[in-house]
């Protein structure tokens, strides 16, 4: 029984890495090299079907589809990736202050971080989006505001559970400062929770990333967005079917791939 359950488990995980490793070197490629112009368009090659040359078609500009998801996936995942890093410092130091000390600090706190997510997150970007402006770094300041929540959440209740514990205890009586107590004995222990938590987080920045492209309030032209893809797309579903299929398969693969890392990881970290 224990072998099958580390072969399911070696599954997740090899599944999920492979999937994730190879949307991670596309966009890393694509920052810096594409096959073809992102932005040249060719009017004899529009719709072009996939093939040797495209190998996934053009789109109704005639630009290589490929080379666009590349760049749009590099700019989805940069997006994602700046969220999930801005939210879960703030998270950290938010949760680990409200969870450890508690009292007025907890109180304060927490009523700022209920009043944020009493708002729907996309109503709360939305507002974000329409004072600041669009565009790439409006988008991710909208959605890191909209993320923070979640981690104080996840910080703070792991903090309640382990400062009472025996070594934070020990610290005490050692004389060992609240900050050090906070950051270096407590913070290490809640580390394999929280990476998960940003794992979820990350896919929910991509989706929101992609769903406010999709709707022309994310990232904006020239940038290639996936998002925006599917929202160009959406018009040739019959024509040229391979348009949003490129972009539809693209995110589904990544949020895919991320989730059963995570599941493994999880998994691991149960055994």
């Amino acid at each position: 029984m224990k072998r099958k359950h580390h072969l399911k488990l070696n599954k997740y995980l090899v599944a999920g890495g492979i999937m994730t490793a190879v949307m991670v070197i596309l966009a890393i490629v694509g920052t810096f090299w594409t096959p073809y112009s992102t932005t040249t368009m060719s009017a004899a090659e529009k719709f072009a079907a996939p093939s040797l040359h495209h190998i996934m078609g053009t789109d109704n500009f005639g630009r290589d589809i490929f080379s666009r998801v590349m760049k749009g996936l590099g700019t989805t995942m940069m997006v994602g990736t700046l969220v999930v890093v801005a939210a879960g410092a703030v998270g950290i130091l938010v949760g680990a202050l409200t969870g450890f000390f508690g009292g007025w600090i907890d109180e304060v706190m927490m009523r700022i971080n209920d009043a944020i997510n009493g708002f729907p997150s996309i109503l709360l970007s939305l507002v974000v989006i329409s004072v600041l402006g669009m565009g790439r770094q409006n988008v991710i300041l909208a959605l890191s505001i909209v993320f923070i929540p979640s981690f104080v959440r996840i910080v703070r209740s792991e903090y309640i559970r382990l400062r009472d514990m025996e070594f934070v205890n020990s610290a005490r009586i050692m004389g060992v400062s609240k900050m050090r107590i906070l950051f270096v004995h407590i913070l290490p222990n809640i580390l394999s929770v929280f990476s998960i938590s940003m794992m979820i987080g990350f896919n929910n920045a991509i989706l929101a990333e992609s769903g406010m492209s999709y709707l022309g309030i994310g990232v904006q032209p020239p940038d290639a967005s996936l998002g925006k893809m599917l929202s160009d797309a959406q018009g040739y579903m019959f024509t040229a079917p391979w348009y949003a299929l490129s972009a539809g398969v693209t995110i589904v693969v990544l949020v895919l791939g991320i989730s059963l890392l995570g599941e493994g990881i999880r998994r691991c970290s149960n055994d």
